[in-house]
């Protein structure tokens, strides 16, 4: 007579137990299972992701997962969050955490935050999360694009679907995430960094002729010039192309409030040759794609393709191809490109950017000769 409730109270026991929800545990930011992309560096806070599409990604395991994410400042930015490669949304971050629901319980998920902001909106900070379970992602090599430029390459002005244009802060329709950069790299499943600075040119900016331009703050890893460490160089992470897209706010006529002198061809030749060569110094044996501007006018644009093809033939003894685009009406905020604006420029470099990939350049003399793989 007593085996039966001593079973029965065991039986009660088991339930309750396969109830009980599974154990949630938190993993810092410096635990081995994430992996960074992009320029960012640790702190005391956890991991500062610096740059624009700088990001953060780990396996989960679990009914669901927070993510805990905060501007290192007092002004909110913007993340994006991808899941199994599927773009969740985008969310603004002061001093938040994310919460997700997850697929399913017994397998793991690819998380994958990004940052939309750039890196003069201050840095935000990933002090971890909590879920069930996290692994390492699996270490693919891949290819891997660099694209620096200004605000086009940042996603300025792109994502209005919350904030409208004009109104909120100069950086709230900021997509890093949906610019033409990234689109490209997702497409051609290859690795990607950005580096790009807003109203940034290379002899000269938008509405300044004085101020540091992005030869010099490309050297340092927050972009500011003359401050703080330099960006770390790692061979095994160097690019196969880098992207450069300069040249817009060199031309441009600023507020028309403030002096502006007349373009100086020369200058920006000289600027952008010195840069390259320091490109090459840093990644010897990377591939450098000029991209011309959706954004000039037409004679500016017809004078900006003339320089990029001129400075190739100059540096013929390195591997650089031409990309030019032809004049479009953005649809963003401020005359810059829209998301849909972003899918379209992506459409076109497709083509550029696979075939670039899959040429193979050998020293020869004069110049270089090319051979498609």
């Amino acid at each position: 007579m007593r085996i039966i409730p001593l079973l029965l109270i065991a039986t009660l026991f088991c339930s309750c137990q396969s109830a009980q929800p599974p154990e949630m545990k938190y993993f810092k930011a410096e635990h081995e299972n994430f992996t960074y992309s992009g320029r960012s560096i640790s702190s005391a806070e956890g991991r500062e992701l610096i740059a624009s599409a700088a990001s953060v990604s780990t396996r989960v395991t679990g009914d669901t997962v927070t993510v805990f994410l905060k501007s290192n400042n007092e002004n909110h930015q913007y993340v994006a969050v991808e899941l199994n490669k599927e773009h969740l949304g985008r969310f603004r971050i002061k001093k938040d955490t994310l919460k997700f629901a997850l697929p399913a319980s017994d397998s793991t998920s690819l998380l994958t935050v990004y940052k939309e902001t750039e890196a003069s909106n201050g840095s935000i900070i990933f002090s971890g999360l909590r879920v069930q379970n996290t692994e390492k992602p699996a270490e693919e090599k891949r290819a891997k694009i660099e694209f620096i430029g200004d605000s086009i390459t940042c996603g300025m002005g792109a994502d209005t679907n919350v904030i409208n244009c004009e109104e909120g802060e100069w950086y709230d329709q900021h997509s890093a995430y949906m610019a033409y950069g990234p689109r490209v790299a997702r497409a051609l499943e290859v690795d990607f960094e950005v580096n790009c600075v807003s109203g940034m040119g290379m002899y000269r900016n938008w509405n300044d002729e004085d101020q540091p331009v992005m030869p010099d703050v490309y050297p340092y890893l927050h972009l500011i010039p003359n401050k703080g460490q330099k960006a770390e160089v790692k061979e095994e992470n160097a690019p196969q192309i880098v992207s450069i897209a300069l040249g817009t706010n060199d031309f441009s006529l600023g507020d028309q409030l403030k002096e502006r002198s007349p373009f100086n061809a020369e200058k920006f030749r000289e600027n952008y040759i010195g840069f390259l060569k320091t490109i090459f110094d840093r990644y010897p044996n990377t591939k450098v794609a000029l991209i011309s501007s959706p954004m000039t006018g037409e004679n500016e644009g017809e004078e900006l393709i003339s320089i990029l093809k001129e400075i190739k033939r100059e540096l013929a003894d390195h591997p650089i191809e031409v990309f030019e685009f032809q004049k479009m009406n953005a649809e963003g905020c401020t005359g810059h490109p829209s998301v849909e604006d972003h899918a379209a420029m992506a459409e076109k470099l497709l083509p550029f950017y696979r075939e670039l990939l899959s040429k193979d350049y050998s020293k020869s003399s004069p110049g270089l000769e090319e051979k498609t793989l």
